[in-house]
């Protein structure tokens, strides 16, 4: 099962929780399914019902994920042998990206845009997909490039107490003489 993290990755990250990435691709599984009966029942409730979970996991961590909570259930009635976990931080940073999408969707259906609000929700739900058929995040690739935003949230996530580079090829800044 391919990581989303890539394998050098791990020590240049600020230390946080590791999860099961089962779980992960657990709950991606779940929200895509949501998303496609949101649109099959022409319900964009349950487009809020996706973002509900997604957000909460994404503003306060996986371990409060809804379908992280049913994952380690299942895991512990089938008793899944452990697994390698992974760092938190690129999920959650996925988990944001689709939450920002989900609200955008869910703003569209409000200003009577229904079809823009559908194509929202489809792009999260074809990366659910992705994620819960392949493995393959898309959100935590982004995670390590060197751009600002992942860096402000691994700050806020961290309260500030760790500034580190949001890229695990990132190096001294680069300086001008």
């Amino acid at each position: 099962m391919p990581s989303a993290v890539p394998t050098d990755a791990e020590a240049r990250l600020p230390r946080a929780r590791m999860i099961d990435p089962r779980g992960h691709r657990f709950g991606a599984g779940v929200s895509a399914i949501v998303l496609v009966a949101a649109f099959i029942l022409d319900a964009p409730v349950l487009v809020a019902a996706a973002l509900l979970s997604i957000g909460t996991s994404a503003a306060l961590g996986l371990r409060w994920s809804i379908y992280g909570a049913a994952w380690r259930r299942i895991a512990r009635l089938l008793s899944l042998p452990p697994t390698t976990p992974e760092h938190e931080y690129p999920p959650r940073f996925a988990q944001t990206l689709g939450s920002v999408a989900l609200i955008a969707s869910l703003l569209a259906f409000v200003a009577g845009a229904s079809p823009a609000g559908w194509v929202l929700a489809f792009a999260v739900a074809g990366l659910q997909s992705l994620l819960a058929v392949t493995g393959y995040c898309l959100g935590c690739r982004l995670y390590f490039l060197r751009w600002w935003v992942p860096d402000l949230l691994t700050r806020i996530w961290t309260r500030g107490r760790v500034r580190t580079p949001s890229s695990p090829f990132a190096t001294e800044p680069i300086r001008y003489r």
